[in-house]
C-alpha cells in the first residue's frame, strides 16, 4: 500500500500511553454534558442514590448514568443495550464516564426509577435558557403530534374493532366449511390431507373468536372503551394516515429560537382541552407575565380560549368553522353584524335580529336572536331554508371576536406557528426512528420524551450560543 497515508502497527507498543482526554477535542459536546450534569444538584432534583449507603455493594453515581443517557439521546442511541455496548467501545463515552461500563439493566433501571428527576433535569435546562434571555419575545406556538407506542394496532381493541374482526372470522369459517365439502368429493388421500389442514384453520379461528369474546367482556370495565395489550396506557388515535396506537405529545415552542419551553405527554387523542394548560405551563417556564400563544384550529374551544383570557394570556387560534351555510350558498354568521350597545344583530338585508331566548348548552349560556318577518324578505333564499334565520351567540362571544380581530391584524400568525412548532416534532421523530417510543406506560414514556426534549434543546442552544457561550453560561 505505497503512496497512501499509513496507520500504526496494531502490535506496536508505546513508552508513554496517550491520555484519553487527547481523543476528545476541546469543543466536543460531551464536555458540555459533563459540565451541565456536574453543576446540577441531583439530590434536590430527586435522584436516588446521590448519597451512598454505608453498607452493601457500591453502586454507580446517578450523575454517571445521567451523562450516559444525555449522550445517548443526543446521538440517537436510546436503547439501554446499545448504550451498554457504546460505553465499552465509544471513546467519547469512555471519557464521559471515566471508563465506567455499567450493564444494560443498570442503565435501564436508572431511567425507570428516576423518571420524575429526569423530567426535572429537562426543566433545569429550560430555566438555564430563561436566565440567558432566550425567551425575551414571550411568543410560543402550541401544537400536538401523535407518537407510536410499543403496541401493535392489532393488539388494541374497541367494540367496533372486535365486531369487525368477528364478522371476518365468521366469513372465513364459512369459506373453510365450503372448502371441506369440496374436499370430501376428491380422492381419499388428497381429501384427507386437505381436510386435516382446513380443520386446523377452523380450530384456530374458533380460538380467536373465543379470545375476542373474552376481550369484549373486559372492555365493559375499560373507562374509555379501549384495551391495549402490550402497553396498557397507549390509545388508538386518528391521524392523517391510517391512525396509530400511541400517545399525543403536546409542546409549546418559543417562536424566536424554536426551543421547547414546555411539553406534556397524554393518551387523549384530541387537542381541544390542551390550550390553557399548555399556555399556563409555558408562561411559568418562561417566567413572563404576558404571553402570546398561537395554535391551529384543532385547539379551538370556547371554554379554553376564555380560560386563557381570564389568565391574562393572549391567544391566537384559527377558527374552526363547522357551519355548512357557506357551502350551501347561504349567508354565514359572519355576515350578521352584532351591535353591542343594543344587544342585537343586523342582517344583510338591514333588519334587526333581537334576542328572544336564552338556553344552556354544554354548560355554556347561549342567546338566540331572530327577526320575525323573514318570510317577506327579498334575501330569504340566500339566508335560510326555514321560517326565519336564527343566530346564536355565546355569553362570552366577545372574547372570540377579539381573538379573531387579532388574527385578522396578524395574518402571518399561522405561518409562524407552522414554521415554529412543526420543526421540533419532525426532528425528534427522525431521531426516534420508525418505532418512536421504546418504553411502556405513560409514566415511562413521559421520561423518555423529556430526554428527547432535553437533547433537542441542548443542540439548539449549542447552535445559538456556540460551545464557548454555552459552557460559560453553565459554569456561571
Amino acid at each position: 500500500m505505497k503512496r497512501y497515508i499509513q496507520g500504526r502497527d496494531r502490535t506496536q507498543g508505546t513508552m508513554l500511553p496517550e491520555q484519553l482526554d487527547d481523543y476528545v477535542t476541546e469543543n466536543n459536546p460531551v464536555r458540555i454534558i459533563d459540565a451541565f450534569v456536574d453543576e446540577l444538584d441531583l439530590g434536590k432534583l430527586g435522584f436516588k442514590g446521590v448519597k451512598a449507603a454505608d453498607t452493601g455493594r457500591p453502586g454507580y453515581h446517578p450523575g454517571v448514568l445521567l451523562k450516559i443517557y444525555i449522550y445517548g439521546y443526543l446521538n440517537r442511541i436510546q436503547s439501554s443495550r446499545r448504550l451498554e455496548r457504546e460505553a465499552q467501545r465509544n471513546v467519547e463515552l469512555m471519557w464521559l464516564t471515566e471508563r465506567l461500563t455499567p450493564d444494560f439493566k443498570t442503565i435501564a433501571d436508572f431511567r425507570k426509577d428516576n423518571g420524575k428527576a429526569i423530567r426535572n433535569v429537562c426543566g433545569e435546562f429550560v430555566l438555564l435558557c430563561r436566565n440567558l434571555g432566550l425567551f425575551a419575545e414571550a411568543v410560543v406556538a402550541i401544537d400536538g403530534s401523535k407518537f407510536k407506542a410499543v403496541n401493535n394496532r392489532d393488539l388494541n381493541f374497541t367494540d367496533a374493532k372486535i365486531e369487525r374482526r368477528m364478522k371476518e372470522i365468521e366469513k372465513s369459517i364459512s369459506q373453510y366449511l365450503t372448502a371441506l365439502d369440496t374436499a370430501d368429493r376428491q380422492e381419499p388421500k388428497v381429501a384427507q390431507m386437505r381436510t386435516a389442514r382446513l380443520q386446523d384453520k377452523i380450530t384456530a379461528l374458533k380460538q380467536q373468536m373465543q379470545s375476542l369474546k373474552e376481550i369484549r367482556g373486559q372492555l365493559k370495565d375499560a373507562p374509555d372503551g379501549q384495551i391495549s395489550q402490550t402497553d396498557p396506557d397507549s390509545r388508538s388515535m386518528k391521524t392523517r394516515g391510517e391512525g396509530i396506537v400511541g400517545y399525543n405529545v403536546q409542546t409549546a415552542v418559543d417562536a424566536k429560537h424554536h426551543l421547547i419551553v414546555e411539553h406534556e405527554v397524554t393518551n387523549i387523542g384530541s387537542d381541544r382541552d390542551q390550550l390553557s394548560p399548555m399556555a399556563e405551563k409555558a408562561r411559568t417556564a418562561m417566567g413572563v407575565e404576558e404571553l402570546t400563544a398561537i395554535s391551529d384550529r384543532g385547539y379551538f374551544k370556547s371554554e379554553e380560549i376564555l380560560a386563557c383570557d381570564k389568565a391574562g394570556i393572549t391567544v391566537i387560534v384559527a377558527k374552526s368553522n363547522t357551519s355548512t351555510n357557506k357551502a350551501n350558498g347561504l349567508f354565514s354568521k359572519d355576515d350578521f353584524i352584532y351591535d353591542k350597545q343594543k344587544d342585537e344583530y343586523r342582517c344583510p338585508a338591514g333588519q334587526r335580529l333581537t334576542r328572544h331566548t336564552t338556553t344552556t348548552e354544554r354548560e355554556l349560556i347561549i342567546h338566540r336572536y331572530w327577526y320575525s318577518d323573514c318570510k317577506n324578505c327579498a334575501l330569504k333564499k340566500q339566508c335560510t331554508t326555514g321560517k326565519e334565520r336564527r343566530v346564536s351567540r355565546w355569553e362570552d362571544e366577545a372574547v372570540l371576536e377579539a381573538m379573531q380581530s387579532r388574527l385578522d391584524h396578524f395574518p402571518e400568525a399561522m405561518r409562524i406557528r407552522r414554521q415554529t412548532v412543526e420543526h421540533p416534532f419532525g426532528t425528534i421523530k427522525l431521531w426516534m426512528g420508525s418505532a418512536h417510543f421504546l418504553t411502556k406506560t405513560l409514566k415511562r414514556v413521559k421520561t423518555e420524551m423529556s430526554l428527547h426534549v432535553l437533547a433537542y434543546n441542548l443542540k439548539r442552544v449549542l447552535k445559538i450560543l456556540g460551545f464557548d457561550g454555552l459552557m460559560y453560561a453553565i459554569r456561571a
